[in-house]
């Protein structure tokens, strides 16, 4: 199996980064080949702009999407979105860790995404959910927060994680046609003793050797959807009955 990690934390000592470097190790030990895009090492640059493209569609009006797709079928992205994109259409498993920021990623990595999974290639037209361009591959999201998993109930505070993630897990990987894994949580990480991080990292390591047989999470599919993405009748019928 080809997996690609791509690691968003700012500080190499971080307990971020020791989730990356156990799971780097333990695919590396189980025979599979990991690549990992460590995007603050890499000074990976976040922003999406008129210079991603060699050659534009219109140089008079910039839709991004549309010059992605352009830049797909010119062979003319940037050479670090191109190295990028490479790596993930390779990958079998998409790995993505990090810390928590204000319930999403940090902007280094949604820069990743907004760059990396380019119109054209990833998704376009009616190529999204279970039609993606990324259909056939999985995805793994890996996080740690202050939080504790009381907060995160049905009657937390906060809600279910799943859904404060749900931008993430369905509006960019389902989206994209990826098969979407439970994420794993590292809870209340800045405030635990060194026997908790151990714990967790012993987690972490039996989960990532578990992947094999996981059911993915379940999301849209648009065989349940007419040529206008109207729910079909029996769809409807099933949901209310």
């Amino acid at each position: 199996m080809k997996v690609l990690i791509i690691h968003a934390h700012p500080e190499p000592q971080s307990f971020s980064s020791a989730l990356k470097t156990l799971a780097v190790d333990t695919f590396t030990e189980d025979g599979h080949e990991v690549q990992v895009s460590d995007l603050y090492a890499m000074g990976f640059n976040p922003v999406a702009s008129t210079a991603d493209f060699g050659e534009r569609a219109n140089p008079d009006y910039c839709v991004y999407a549309l010059e992605q797709r352009h830049g797909v079928k010119t062979g003319t992205m940037s050479a670090d979105i191109q190295l990028e994109l490479e790596k993930l259409v390779q990958c079998d498993l998409l790995i993505l860790n990090f810390p928590l920021f204000w319930c999403s990623t940090p902007a280094i990595m949604k820069g990743w995404i907004d760059r990396v999974f380019v119109s054209g290639a990833v998704y376009g037209g009616t190529r999204f959910y279970d039609r993606g361009g990324l259909k056939g591959k999985r995805a793994l999201v890996s996080v740690t927060l202050g939080g504790q998993p009381h907060m995160f109930g049905k009657q937390g505070i906060h809600g279910p994680f799943e859904s404060m993630l749900r931008h993430l897990l369905q509006g960019t990987l389902a989206y994209a046609g990826l098969e979407v894994l439970e994420p794993f949580i590292a809870w209340h990480v800045p405030y635990i003793q060194h026997e908790a991080r151990v714990e967790i990292l012993d987690k972490w390591r039996d989960r990532i050797r578990s992947l094999e047989g996981e059911i993915p999470l379940s999301f849209p599919s648009l065989d349940d959807f007419d040529e206008r993405l109207y729910p079909l009748e029996s769809t409807v019928r099933q949901t209310t009955e």
